[in-house]
C-alpha cells in the first residue's frame, strides 16, 4: 500500500506543478487558444509514465490547436518536473484530452429531450434519440 500512496502523491504533485506551468511557464501561444484545465494525472506504478488528462474549453479548432501546443511542450514539461520534483527518474509525460465533460453534456441533453417528450405525451423510441 505504500507504493499506491506514493503514486497518488506523485500524481497530485504533477497535477499541481503542471497547472502552474500552464499559468506561467508554457509560452506557446497555441496552449492559450482554449481554456485548459488538468482533470486528472495517471501515473504508472513504476513512476516511469504520467498521462495528464486535460479538459479544453473552446471551439474544435481551438481544442486541436491547444493539444498540438501541449504535445509540443511535453519535453519542456518533463524537464521542468525533473527540476521541481525530487524523483530519481522523471516520468515520461503525455497529454490526453479528457472528453468526459462533453459526454456528460450530451447525456444531459438526451435526458432533457426524453423528459420534454414525456411531458408532451409523446412516446419515445430508441431510434429517435440522437447521439
Amino acid at each position: 500500500m505504500a507504493t499506491s500512496r506514493r503514486v497518488a502523491r506523485v500524481s497530485a504533485t504533477i497535477k499541481r506543478e503542471v497547472s502552474q506551468m500552464l499559468i506561467n511557464g508554457i509560452k506557446d501561444d497555441r496552449v492559450g487558444a482554449g481554456l485548459v484545465s488538468i482533470t486528472d494525472v495517471d501515473v504508472a506504478g513504476d513512476l516511469q509514465h504520467a498521462k495528464i488528462f486535460v479538459s479544453i474549453y473552446g471551439t474544435d479548432e481551438a481544442k486541436a490547436e491547444t493539444m498540438e501546443g501541449l504535445k509540443a511542450a511535453q519535453g519542456y514539461v518533463r524537464r521542468e518536473l525533473g527540476q521541481r520534483m525530487k524523483l530519481r527518474r522523471t516520468p515520461e509525460v503525455t497529454f490526453t484530452e479528457d472528453r468526459s465533460f462533453d459526454r456528460a453534456v450530451n447525456v444531459l441533453n438526451v435526458l432533457n429531450q426524453i423528459t420534454a417528450e414525456q411531458k408532451a405525451g409523446n412516446s419515445i423510441n430508441a431510434q429517435d434519440i440522437e447521439d
